[in-house]
C-alpha cells in the first residue's frame, strides 16, 4: 500500500505546510481522513481506490471500507456506479467521466486534480474512485503529483486491472505451462501518433501481449506486431467491457483481429490479447458460459436486504444492479400518537398476536421499542407470524423465532396461516399490524373476518428516492436505452417508485425487461399498471427466485 507524500506505510501520510516543503512525519490515528498541517489547520486526505475493472464484487476490501467512511468520492466512468451505495448517505458523489453521461457533465485532468485539492483542504476525506488500478493506464501518477505539490496528503489503494481479470473472465490465461511464460503489458492510444513511443520489437517478444485502449489503433498496433516478426495467425482477442454483463469476446488471428473488430462493431472500453493463451479460451472460457451471463438485473430492494439475492444472481453470471428505490423512514407526526400506544400495549402484554408483513417492520419496531428503553421483552406475551422467511430471519437477529410462517408469503397467507394456528377462530384476540403507509389491506381484512380485534398502525413509510442520485440516474438512462434485461421488485413500493420515476414513459421504458416479482401482491402491483411479470417466485424466497431465473433462462425456447 503506498503512501504519499512520502509516508512509509507504518507511519501514515506526512504532516505539511499548505504548498511549502514536507515536514516531520507525526502520528496520526489510521483512517481519521485527515491531517494537521504546521498551521494547525485541519487537511483532509485524498484516497485513489482503484474500483477494479467493471465487476463490483472485485473492490478490494480497503477499498470498501474507505468507501463507507469517505466525506467525498469523485468516481471515474468506468467506476461501477453499483460502488457508490457503498457510501454514507449524506457523501458527496461527485462525477468525474471524461464523457457526459446520466451522472453528470465531463471534467478535464486538471479540473479533477483541482476538485480533489478543493476538498481536502476544506479538511474533507476524499475517495478518488478510479477504474482498474490508479498506477495501471489510469492517470494516478499525474493526481498523486498534483497533490504533492498542494501539500495534500495521500493514500493509493491498488485495485484488480483490467490487465489480469480481463482475459480471466473471458478464459484467457495470461501465463500457462508450456504456453506462455513472458507477459507485456502496453497502451495503443500512441500506437499511430508517437513514432518510437513504444519499442514494438521487444513487446512482440513477450510470449503474452495485452494492449490498452487500442481498440481504434488495433490496426496500427496488429501491424506493428507483425512487423517485429509476430506470426500472423497468432490467436488474438479484443474483450469489450469485461467482467460485465455486456461482456463480449471477438476471437481471431494477430493479421485478422482488426477486421474482426469492425465486423463485430465493438467499441471502447476493450482490451486486446494476443498471444496462443487466447487458444484455450474455448476450454477454460467459464464467466460466458453461466446461465445468466449477459443479463444485467435491475435489483430494486433496499441494499441491506438485496445482498442474498444480488449474490445468488452474480452466481449465475448476472451482473446485479443494486439500486434502491425507496427509503424507509418514521411514521409521520399524525401517526406517532398511534405508534405509542400501541407499544404501551404491546409491553403491558394486551396483545396475543403480531404480525410481521415486512423485515422493515420488525426492524421499525425494535426502533421504536429502544427509544422507549425497551426491547423483545416486550413482545413477552404476544405470538408472532412472518409473512415469510427473510421477514423471521429479521425477527431472529433481535432474539426470538416467529410461531408462524406461512407457505404463501403474502398478506393474505400470514392471516389464514394466524387463524389456523389459532384453531379457526381469533374472535376477541388482539392483534398488533405494525405496516407501511399505504400498505395492501388484505392482512387486516382476513384476520377481522377471522373475529380479531386488529390494530394496524403505520410504523413506516417509504419515501421514494430523487432522480438526481448517480446509481439512480445511471439505472433509469440504462432502462430507457434498453440495457438492462430484468428488473426484480419485492415489493409494491418498488413497483409504484420505479414507474413514478420513469413516468408517462414506464411502460415503453420497462418494456424490453423481463419483469420479476417475489409474490403474488408484488405481480399484481405490476399488473396494475399493464405490466406483465415474466416470473413470479413460486415462494417467498430471494434466492431461490434467483435459481428459477437462472432455470428460466437456460430453458430452451419453445
Amino acid at each position: 500500500m503506498l503512501r504519499g507524500p512520502g509516508g512509509a506505510e507504518s507511519g501514515g501520510p506526512t504532516r505539511v505546510r499548505a504548498g511549502g516543503p514536507l515536514c516531520a512525519r507525526g502520528p496520526r490515528r489510521r483512517g481519521t481522513g485527515y491531517s494537521r498541517a504546521v498551521t494547525g489547520r485541519l487537511t483532509g486526505t485524498v484516497y485513489l481506490v482503484g474500483a477494479g475493472p467493471g465487476d463490483p464484487g472485485l473492490l478490494t476490501r480497503r477499498g470498501g471500507e474507505l468507501l463507507a467512511r469517505a466525506d467525498v468520492v469523485v468516481f471515474d466512468g468506468l467506476a461501477s456506479p453499483v460502488l457508490l451505495r457503498l457510501a454514507r448517505a449524506d457523501c458527496e458523489r461527485i462525477y468525474a467521466g471524461k464523457k457526459r453521461s446520466a451522472a453528470g457533465e465531463p471534467l478535464t485532468q486538471r479540473q479533477i486534480e483541482a476538485l480533489l485539492i478543493d476538498r481536502a483542504r476544506a479538511g474533507k476525506m476524499v475517495v478518488r474512485l478510479k477504474g482498474g488500478d490508479p498506477f495501471v493506464f489510469g492517470r494516478g501518477a499525474e493526481e498523486c503529483e498534483a497533490l504533492v505539490a498542494a501539500g495534500v496528503p495521500f493514500e493509493v489503494v491498488p485495485g484488480v486491472s483490467a490487465a489480469a481479470a480481463v482475459p480471466a473472465y473471458a478464459g484467457i490465461p495470461l501465463t500457462a505451462r508450456g504456453v506462455a511464460s513472458t507477459v507485456a503489458w502496453a497502451t495503443g492510444h500512441e500506437a499511430g501518433g508517437k513514432p518510437g513511443a513504444i519499442d514494438w520489437a521487444a513487446i512482440a517478444r513477450a510470449d503474452t501481449v495485452v494492449l490498452f485502449m487500442a481498440l481504434s489503433t488495433a490496426g496500427d498496433c496488429c501491424r506493428a506486431l507483425l512487423a517485429a516478426g509476430r506470426d500472423p495467425a497468432t490467436p488474438a482477442a479484443a474483450i469489450y467491457w469485461g467482467t460485465t454483463a455486456s461482456q463480449r469476446t471477438v476471437v481471431s488471428t494477430l493479421a485478422g483481429l482488426p477486421e474482426a473488430i469492425t465486423a463485430a462493431g465493438l467499441r471502447p472500453p476493450a482490451l486486446l490479447v494476443v498471444g496462443e493463451v487466447v487458444g484455450l479460451r474455448e476450454r477454460l472460457g467459464w464467466y460466458e458460459r453461466r446461465p445468466l451471463f449477459g443479463w444485467r438485473v435491475l435489483v430494486t430492494r433496499a441494499a441491506g436486504q438485496a445482498e442474498s439475492f444480488a449474490g445468488a444472481i452474480a452466481e449465475h453470471g448476472g451482473e446485479p444492479l443494486v439500486v434502491p428505490l425507496v427509503r424507509i423512514a418514521p411514521p409521520c407526526p399524525g401517526d406517532r400518537a398511534r405508534v405509542a400506544a400501541a407499544i404501551d400495549e404491546l409491553a403491558r402484554g394486551g396483545y396475543a398476536w403480531v404480525v410481521f408483513t415486512s423485515a422493515n417492520g420488525v426492524e421499525r419496531l425494535f426502533e421504536e421499542l429502544g427509544e422507549r428503553g425497551l426491547d423483545a421483552r416486550a413482545l413477552f406475551r404476544a405470538r408472532l407470524a412472518c409473512v415469510g422467511r427473510p421477514t423471521a430471519a429479521a425477527l431472529a437477529r433481535h432474539g426470538l423465532r416467529a410461531d408462524v410462517i406461512p407457505r404463501r408469503g403474502d398478506g393474505t397467507g400470514v392471516a389464514r396461516a394466524v387463524e389456523a394456528a389459532a384453531g379457526g377462530s381469533l374472535a376477541g384476540a388482539r392483534v398488533l399490524l405494525p405496516r407501511a403507509e399505504r400498505a395492501r389491506p388484505e392482512a387486516a381484512a382476513l384476520l377481522g373476518e377471522a373475529g380479531a380485534e386488529v390494530d394496524p398502525v403505520t410504523i413506516y413509510r417509504q419515501q421514494p428516492v430523487s432522480a438526481d442520485e448517480p446509481a439512480v440516474a445511471t439505472a433509469l438512462e440504462r432502462l430507457r436505452r434498453r440495457e438492462i434485461h430484468a428488473v426484480a421488485f419485492f415489493a409494491p413500493s418498488q413497483v409504484r417508485a420505479l414507474c413514478e420515476l420513469l413516468g408517462d414513459a414506464a411502460r415503453d421504458a420497462l418494456a424490453a425487461a423481463r419483469l420479476v416479482a417475489i409474490g403474488q401482491t408484488t405481480a399484481a402491483a405490476l399488473r396494475e399498471r399493464g405490466l406483465e411479470p415474466w416470473l413470479v417466485a413460486s415462494t417467498p424466497d430471494a434466492v431461490a427466485l434467483a435459481g428459477e431465473m437462472a432455470a428460466a433462462a437456460a430453458a430452451p425456447t419453445p
